[in-house]
Parts: structure tokens; sequence; C-alpha cells
């Protein structure tokens, strides 16, 4: 529970500030620099607006800021035109789809979704992968992509806590 009032729902403050964040993380650590001979990791930043915009509200911009997210996602790293919005909005759709199970749920409990929903996400786009290039990416590669996605889920927490007694409508 949080102790600070509820922030405003001001489209720019839940949807817009996350997003340039989780792109501007996506791009710092998609620089070509090595720590010891290994690349940094390259979890699914934009994952946290995703999970937290279906849980906070469902809203009509959320998916196209989605897919616009994906869009900058495809360029950067290569894929497809459309595949990381594509995978992206089936992990948001199935969120939103769960949501009245999730409300109300412990911040474990909530971290656990959070890991199915990725899972869920990178599955998506592991599909879609093979099928645009008809090979299948490294297993191992998006394995740890799931595990680095996975451990940003206190950001997601944040950004729930900050704006989900916003609106009383959809509670």
């Amino acid at each position: 529970m949080s102790f600070q009032a509820a922030r405003p729902l001001d489209p720019w403050r839940w949807m817009g500030a996350p997003a340039l964040i989780c792109l501007g993380a996506t791009l710092l650590l998609g620089l070509p620099f090595r720590v010891f001979g290994l690349q940094l990791p390259e979890p699914v930043f934009p994952l946290i607006c995703a999970f937290s915009w279906a849980v906070i509200r469902p809203s009509v911009l959320s998916p196209v800021a989605i897919l616009l997210i994906g869009l900058v996602l495809d360029l950067l790293w290569g894929a497809p035109l459309g595949m990381w919005g594509l995978s992206m909005l089936v992990g948001y759709g199935l969120t939103l789809g769960m949501r009245a199970m999730m409300t109300g749920q412990s911040r474990m409990m909530m971290w656990a979704w959070y890991a199915g929903i990725c899972a869920v996400t990178l599955a998506a786009g592991y599909l879609f992968t093979m099928l645009a290039f008809h090979h299948p990416p490294n297993l191992v590669g998006v394995i740890w992509q799931f595990l680095a996605t996975s451990l940003l889920y206190p950001f997601a927490h944040r950004l729930i806590d900050r704006f989900d007694d916003a609106d009383v409508r959809f509670r």
C-alpha cells in the first residue's frame, strides 16, 4: 500500500514519461559495450509499461503506445517491423484479461504474474521470429532475456503503486 497520495492520470505522466524512460534504458543497454568480454543484458524494458498500464487502467492510448514502442525495439534490435509490438500486445491483452484476478494480490504474487506475462510475451516473440526467419532464435539467449526482464518488476510495481488509485472509476 502506498503512503503517498495518488497522482492524477495525465497521459504524459502515466504513459509518456515511463515510455521514454524505458526506451532510454533500452538504448543505453543496447550500446555495444562489453564487460569482461560479455555483452550487457538486453531486457525488454517496455514490458514494464505494457504490464503496468494494463493493471493501472484500461486505455485506448496504451495499445497505440505499445505498438510505437515496439516499432522502436524492432528498429533497434533488427527484428521484423511489428514483431515486438505484437508480442507486447499479446502480453498487454493477457494482463488486461487477468486484471480482475490480479487486483489486491501481494507484491510477490504480482511479481509472479509479471514473470508469467514476460514468459508469454517472449514466447510470442520467439514464435514470431521463427515464422519470420524460418529459424529459431537462440533459446539460451531468450531465457537470459526472460530472467533479466523478470527482475525489472520493482519498477513496474513502483509505476502501479504510483498511479493505481488515481482513477476511481476502475476499482
